[in-house]
């Protein structure tokens, strides 16, 4: 991109590190490193969205604790007040936040908001989920259960409706067989059975289903979960 449009056009690259809307896909080994090496060379900023990544969902604080990689900007919302109340967020860099303190003293640092910043609700419960976070070490215990929870979703290949099973963190993806020429109606079932028949949540992305167990489920709730969405395969086959 580079190459074809010159550095100078390029603000920024805007990633996730683990590209969850689009089915949990993991980034190959050593992608991020390389795209900040890239930024880095070319002068661009690095902008992780990690609505889903962050607070536990792969094992750490963060996705870019987890490979190691530094954004420029990193965005956050769901987990920070594990969904009770909306809110959202991002953090910065010491170069980016300070590239807004060179104006004039009378001007506002960075003049923007929204008729709902700063609430005071919200505020209150993002502060308590991250003292929970600590005070029951459940990142800890999102990355002891990662193994658990790949061996709990792979108990299910070599069913004829999967294609492929992927795992990073505490959260599994299955890709579903199309039903031909009606692309996205198998995972649509899927997520209709799951939802009405098992009392299962999942999220659906085309025909691919995705597990997020919440932060607190022990084993017993991840064998639980996956013989209920072994038990949706064979409904929709």
């Amino acid at each position: 991109m580079v190459e074809l449009h010159d550095a100078s056009t390029i603000a920024a690259v805007i990633v996730e590190p683990m590209a969850g809307s689009t089915g949990v896909l993991p980034p190959p080994v050593g992608y991020l490193k390389r795209l900040r090496e890239l930024c880095d060379k070319h002068g661009i900023l690095l902008i992780f969205d990690e609505v889903i990544t962050a607070f536990g969902r792969l094992g750490h604080a963060t996705a870019s604790e987890r490979f190691g990689v530094t954004p420029d900007i990193m965005t956050f919302a769901k987990g920070i007040t594990s969904g009770t109340v909306p809110m959202g967020g991002c953090v910065v860099r010491k170069h980016v936040y300070d590239a807004f303190q060179t104006g004039p003293d009378h001007v506002i640092d960075l003049f923007h908001g929204y008729t709902y910043s700063g609430h005071p609700l919200a505020a209150a419960a993002a502060l308590a989920t991250l003292d929970l976070y600590r005070d029951e070490g459940l990142f800890e215990r999102s990355r002891k259960l990662e193994p658990y929870i790949a061996q709990a979703a792979m108990s299910l290949k070599g069913h004829a409706l999967l294609q492929d099973i992927r795992t990073i963190g505490f959260v599994a993806a299955f890709d579903l067989a199309p039903v031909e020429g009606l692309p996205g109606k198998r995972g649509f079932d899927a997520m209709r059975v799951a939802f009405h028949e098992e009392n299962m949540m999942v999220r659906v992305s085309g025909d691919t289903i995705a597990v997020s167990p919440p932060l607190i489920a022990e084993e017993k709730h991840l064998d639980e979960i996956f013989e209920k969405f072994g038990r949706v395969l064979d409904k929709v086959s």
